[in-house]
């Protein structure tokens, strides 16, 4: 499967006018094909600070900077690609089993994580070695 196909973004409606701005997530197939399990959030950190740095065996993640910008690294081991998080009704729909960095956050970076599944510290793969032998064996 090609990389392009591990991940999309998804622009939500902006229901805004003279009061402000309101944008909508709904997960279960409306805005994104999950359901949502967990929402974190991540702020305070600065261009240096890398976050993620992991794969997950099951779970599915829609990353949204509601404020600020950052960058995410989505690598499925054989490709990689950066995407600018940039617009808070503008999110990256990120399947399981894509190793993610989240990076280069601007000082007023909000980074709005929702994923399919609570936390299970079993389904974390955060070491990228040993990642890549997972994605090699199960491609043979």
């Amino acid at each position: 499967m090609s990389l392009r196909e591990q991940y999309r973004i998804i622009k939500f409606a902006d229901f805004g006018d003279e009061r402000g701005n309101l944008v909508v997530i709904e997960g279960d197939g409306m805005d994104i094909p999950f359901d949502i399990k967990r929402v974190f959030y991540i702020y305070g950190s600065d261009s240096e600070v890398v976050r993620g740095s992991h794969a997950n065996i099951e779970t599915e993640f829609l990353l949204v900077n509601v404020s600020g910008t950052s960058k995410v690294r989505v690598d499925n081991g054989y490709e990689e690609e950066i995407i600018e998080l940039n617009k808070p009704r503008t999110g990256l729909y990120l399947s399981n089993m894509l190793w993610k960095d989240m990076y280069d956050f601007s000082p007023d970076s909000v980074l709005l994580v929702l994923a399919s599944r609570h936390y299970d510290p079993d389904e974390y793969i955060r070491d990228y070695d040993e990642y890549l032998n997972i994605i090699k064996r199960k491609k043979s």
